[in-house]
């Protein structure tokens, strides 16, 4: 419940800050005194736009300030979803700043008005005559039975449920239309897959291919090469093995003078043995190069299929080949397992649309119960307003399609008068009879949920008599479940308020300003007084106003 109003600089109110209780409160004043930019204010915290006209004094910034109890509303799942500190008395706070830009706080962390228009709806609903409306809109008739049929888990349920089959559909749309795409290139791709698969590709293959071939086409050059490096090698009179021999045995013969010597000795000794080695590679590669133009033409051959399939597919390597091939397959396999894939996900789409279905004929099942016990009772309400005649018709009608609060069609009609036809409540019934029905239907569900704070706005307005005590009865009721503000000009709705608050202008060093205060018993007496008999106040208006209070 609103439990603080802190308003700065808003408007014709220079400084206000007052306190709210829980049950019935009446604010009361002059036309034109304010009240409307109370609920402006109000608004205004709650994340309502704004602009530089809202601001008394465009040199400061304006604050307002609301401190809500939300201990009842189960609201912490809903604070941690947006990553907000949860109180159970929190403060929301709104500024807006001489530059016009506006911000917004809840218990002091930054928020977005996205996100504070999404709290108002469960902390505080402002209710006047231009928005009786809403009780032609199907949800709100929906949430209304579905309140009293204990509706709301399971309807979250369904809605959880539905957001699941919407994106499975959404996913076999998606499998279905990559299978059509699929299906189209089939051909092709099995054909591209199946020459890759033929060619049988190594990461490396490339290069090694292009060595031999190039040992090939050289085959001459590197065979009189080889044969000159052997003679140069092997020659008994110049060859290099024959003078590292006679190299080797001067140094031997003089190794046992000095162990400088004998160091040079194993060096030249190392060394022969190192060109023995690199003789005997030479002549097993002298005695094995030998061209076949057999081999040289196949390997060619090779290379241009490698060659053909790289400029074929856009690529410069057997890697990026064989990732393509990679990629050809999951394409082929796609089509030729897309059935199955398919087939699963219209098995799980069944799956839950036959829970939904389920959970659905239950709420249906549910609302239908307690249309009979709506009926009689707002019936009831209505008929000790003034409206006797007043009757509904409300069927529920299940269908095929999924909507999303259930699978049902609602017809919710209005007759106000013996004898006359039903129809939509917005064409059969006046502004005066929409309040009196949503405030019917308000008092319905006070006892059946927990409501926000409701602020009535003048709802009263057009009835007197009988039906204003009526009225300040139901509302009477209502605060015993919930806090409950009326904004009233009638003194049968004023008389039945725990506390009584009172707008006025005043003016300050030529400044109007608009303030707010509690009254007090004596002071209520005079206010109920004015509001019976005007500004000239009676001893019959007094001693009326009196009654009205006791």
């Amino acid at each position: 419940m609103l439990t603080q109003l802190t308003i700065n600089n808003y408007a014709l109110i220079n400084q206000l800050s007052i306190d709210f209780s829980s049950g019935l409160s009446i604010i009361t004043g002059e036309t034109g005194a304010g009240k409307s930019i109370l609920l402006g204010a109000l608004g205004l915290v709650l994340g309502n736009r704004a602009d530089l006209s809202s601001l008394k004094d465009t040199s400061r910034k304006c604050i307002v300030e609301a401190k809500i109890a939300v201990s009842n509303y189960n609201l912490k799942s809903f604070f941690e979803d947006e990553d907000l500190d949860y109180e159970d008395l929190t403060i929301i706070r709104r500024e807006i700043l001489p530059s016009g830009k506006s911000r917004a706080f809840v218990n002091d962390t930054p928020v977005k008005l996205s996100i504070l228009n999404e709290l108002k709806t469960k902390l505080i609903d402002v209710h006047s005559q231009h928005q009786t409306m809403q009780l032609s809109d199907s949800n709100f008739q929906f949430s209304v039975i579905d309140a009293l049929a204990k509706n709301e888990a399971k309807v979250d349920s369904y809605k959880r449920g539905l957001k699941k089959l919407n994106q499975l559909n959404k996913e076999l749309h998606q499998l279905e239309e990559i299978q059509r795409e699929a299906n189209q290139q089939y051909d092709y791709n099995f054909h591209l897959c199946k020459e890759l698969e033929e060619a049988n590709l190594k990461v490396d293959e490339q290069k090694d291919l292009e060595e031999t071939l190039d040992k090939l086409n050289n085959i001459e050059d590197i065979k009189s090469n080889l044969s000159e490096s052997l003679e140069i090698s092997v020659n008994e009179e110049i060859g290099i093995q024959n003078l590292l021999n006679t190299l080797e045995n001067r140094l031997l013969k003089i190794a046992a003078f000095s162990k400088e010597y004998q160091e040079l000795s194993a060096r030249i000794t190392s060394v022969k043995i190192e060109v023995d080695d690199i003789v005997a590679e030479l002549e097993n590669a002298n005695e094995n190069v030998d061209f076949n133009p057999n081999e040289a033409e196949k390997i060619n051959d090779r290379l241009q299929l490698i060659y053909n399939l790289q400029k074929k597919h856009y690529v410069n390597s057997n890697e990026e080949l064989l990732l393509v091939f990679e990629s050809l397959s999951e394409k082929v396999s796609q089509v030729e397992n897309g059935e199955e894939v398919i087939n699963k996900k219209n098995e799980e789409i069944n799956k839950v649309s036959k829970q939904l279905d389920q959970l659905a004929s239950v709420i249906s099942a549910n609302r239908t119960k307690v249309i009979p016990n709506l009926k009689t009772e707002l019936e009831f309400l209505l008929s000790d307003l003034g409206m006797e005649n007043a009757r509904f018709s409300i069927n529920i009608k299940p269908v095929k399609n999924y909507f999303l609060n259930g699978k049902d069609e609602l017809e919710f009609l209005f007759s106000a008068n013996k004898g006359g036809n039903f129809g939509e409540l917005k064409k059969v019934a006046s502004g005066g009879e929409l309040s009196r029905i949503m405030l019917s239907v308000k008092k319905v569900l006070s006892e059946n949920t927990q409501l926000p704070t409701i602020i009535f706005d003048e709802i009263d307005t057009g009835v007197s008599g009988e039906v204003s005590n009526k009225i300040a009865a139901i509302m009477k009721q209502m605060s015993k479940n919930m806090q409950v503000i009326a904004i009233t000009h009638l003194p049968q709705i004023a008389a039945k308020g725990q506390n009584h608050y009172k707008v006025f202008k005043e003016e300050i060093n030529s400044i109007t300003t608009t303030n707010l205060r509690q009254l007090n018993k004596d002071e209520r007496i005079v206010e109920i007084a004015e509001m019976l008999s005007g500004k000239n106040i009676s001893e019959t208006a007094i001693t009326h106003a009196k009654e009205l209070l006791n």
